[in-house]
């Protein structure tokens, strides 16, 4: 894995950990001590994090330093191919949006 795409994974990790804790960037920003603007950049694969500010990020969400770096999976597996995909597809969507495809995969999933 090269740099952008470890960037593109940080970042993805960073916007959906956001997302769950019901936060804004702007919320996000304020709580890790951080801009704006700093926030979008790492969220959009377009800058990484030093550690100081990884690990004010983490506090800010609530998470383990690691869970920014990888998609852990119930009983410690490592989540990869179509699970890694998904949460990186889905990362950048609004509220609305992800709200619809949960509907749509409780759907799925109750017609298997």
């Amino acid at each position: 894995m090269d740099e952008k795409e470890l960037q593109a994974r940080f970042g993805s990790l960073v916007a959906a950990h956001r997302r769950r804790a019901g936060k804004t960037q702007e919320q996000l920003a304020s709580d890790a001590g951080l801009s704006v603007d700093m926030i979008t950049r790492i969220e959009g694969g377009r800058s990484g994090a030093r550690f100081p500010s990884l690990a004010k990020i983490a506090t800010a969400l609530d998470v383990d330093p690691a869970e920014l770096f990888t998609p852990d999976v119930p009983k410690g597996a490592l989540a990869r191919g179509p699970y890694a995909n998904l949460l990186a597809r889905l990362a950048p969507l609004s509220e609305r949006e992800l709200r619809w495809i949960e509907g749509v995969i409780e759907a799925a999933l109750k017609s298997r």
